[in-house]
């Protein structure tokens, strides 16, 4: 498609399904930072690694001590490495390139989501969802987990409740508890099942802010936007609210300790709530005031202007996308399958979508041609008409069309090497050493036919060995023996025999000889 005759005046969300991903029953899937790689966690407990330009699988990690269905993927800053949670409790950090494993750790509760540390390359450290706890830390080189609170203690001092497996009943104190850091890693969001935003410092494991959510429904999801200016929520009151962040994108534990220094006259909780209302402003909020659909996976898009949200009513596969200003733009309808995850392309207007049956789809925009928006004399005609050319309209004037000339310099040099920064990017997100493809791997000959050419291989040699003495002897006398060679005779039957050699200069020189020594002979005779 040519860029320069796209409506400049069409929106930028995907419209129609382009193409679909299908190997296993595929559970979750997440984008590397540039977008060319999609990681996709199966069924199986396999995770593959999707080239998205060619739309091929460029790797495939199996963990032969995992049989379980993945639940979640995130990969690390720059790619080279990628951490998977299974429903079998564990969380395996694997090495990219290599395709290795480089460490494995067995929790005590289902990973519902697991998400790496933001602000390294090469993270150790990755914030826990569980199934029936609250979030934590976990330390994937020495294993040490720490629990993060899930609501301020009495008092406001915002220390960590006391460590709980059980209630009294026996059954799970909390439900499934969203969290995710912020844009650089310093501070943990947590949403709990009272309606409330938690501001935490996991390195001291405090909570520095509240934030009340309207309605104080449970939180099912957070997530920040890619620039971190804005936090997305997912309530199940049935609407997602965007928050506004008051605090620097970096340095935003410092910015933290400002705000909390200024408010020494409050204490216990309406400090940790004035402390949370310098922190977050709640700028929209987003619902189908219809239907009334809970939502399922929510996220920004790339450049943070669209919301994309899935419905999670069973058995229909709509996709939302509403503008930042809080209008519905687009409803995309795709086959009869519920949604179980979804997820922006960091950079195109392209969303993925994970159906209940394990298919991914890719919703592309549709582009169509207006060569009039850029061109105000073209004329689009709605069918053919006969056009009578002037007499002089395709004469040559050389006095009037001159060749302009060219304004390059011809002497400068020009770099091949370099590459632009992306404007989608900043410059403290660039890495020379960040993995955007994966090589390739040949795909092996089967071994029954590997085993034959060998065979025919040892075998063509040994003919070769005997027959070459032979050859030469009957190149002395003037004669070429062509049965010693077997790519000059027959074929043997075996398909890696097909190919001829060519004749040496030597070879062609004692056929020459042959050829004249019999004319030689007979002119005396005559």
């Amino acid at each position: 498609m040519n860029a320069p005759i796209i409506d400049p005046l069409q929106g930028d969300f995907p419209e129609v399904i382009e193409e679909y991903l299908e190997n296993g029953i595929m559970k979750c899937i997440a984008f590397n930072r540039r977008g060319t790689l999609l990681a996709a966690g199966c069924f199986d407990g396999n995770c593959l690694i999707w080239d998205f330009e060619t739309r091929g699988i460029a790797k495939e990690f199996k963990d032969e001590e995992c049989v379980a269905s993945i639940t979640s993927v995130c990969w690390s800053k720059y790619g080279h490495r990628i951490l998977v949670s299974a429903a079998d409790k564990s969380l395996t950090l694997w090495d990219v390139v290599k395709g290795e494993k480089i460490t494995r750790t067995t929790l005590q509760q289902t990973p519902l989501q697991a998400r790496l540390h933001p602000g390294s390359s090469t993270p150790s450290i990755c914030l826990v969802c569980p199934l029936s706890s609250a979030p934590m830390i976990v330390d994937l080189d020495t294993g040490n987990v720490t629990v993060l609170p899930v609501s301020p203690t009495e008092g406001g001092n915002g220390l960590a409740p006391a460590s709980r497996n059980k209630s009294s009943d026996g059954s799970a104190p909390f439900s499934p508890t969203a969290a995710c850091f912020n844009k650089y890693g310093d501070l943990v969001y947590v949403g709990n099942s009272k309606g409330e935003i938690l501001i935490i410092d996991h390195k001291n494991v405090q909570v520095r802010g509240i934030v009340l959510v309207p309605g104080s429904a449970v939180i099912k999801n957070i997530v920040f936007s890619r620039n971190g200016q804005y936090l997305l929520t997912n309530s199940n009151d049935r609407s997602i609210r965007i928050y506004e962040n008051l605090l620097p994108i970096k340095n935003a534990l410092t910015g933290l300790d400002e705000a909390t220094n200024d408010l020494n006259e409050l204490e216990g909780v309406e400090k940790l709530k004035a402390v949370g209302a310098q922190c977050l402003a709640l700028f929209r909020e987003f619902q189908d005031s219809v239907t009334r659909v809970h939502w399922k996976a929510p996220c920004f898009s790339g450049d943070g202007e669209w919301v994309v949200g899935g419905s999670a009513n069973k058995g229909e596969h709509k996709i939302y996308i509403w503008d930042r200003a809080g209008h519905l733009v687009k409803i995309l309808e795709g086959p009869k399958e519920a949604i179980i995850d979804l997820a922006w392309h960091p950079v195109h207007p392209i969303v993925v979508s994970v159906s209940l049956a394990g298919v991914v789809y890719i919703w592309a925009k549709d582009y169509t041609e207006n060569w009039s928006a850029f061109a105000p004399d073209f004329k689009e005609l709605e069918e053919n008409e006969e056009y009578v050319e002037r007499e002089d309209e395709f004469d040559l004037n050389p006095e009037i069309e001159k060749v302009k000339e060219s304004d390059a310099n011809e002497d400068e040099d020009i770099d091949i090497v370099g590459v632009e920064n992306d404007s989608t990017f900043s410059d403290s997100d660039m890495s020379q050493g960040e993995i955007c493809f994966l090589p390739a791997d040949p795909i092996p000959d089967a071994p029954e036919q590997q085993d034959k050419c060998v065979g025919s291989t040892s075998k063509l040699g040994e003919s070769n060995q005997s027959g070459s003495p032979i050859s030469e002897e009957a190149g002395q006398n003037g004669q070429v023996n062509h049965e010693s060679s077997p790519f000059e005779g027959e074929d043997t039957g075996t398909t890696c025999m097909k190919r001829k050699r060519k004749p040496s200069e030597k070879v062609l020189e004692l056929q020459a000889e042959k050829v004249k020594k019999p004319s030689q002979k007979t002119k005396p005779s005559g």
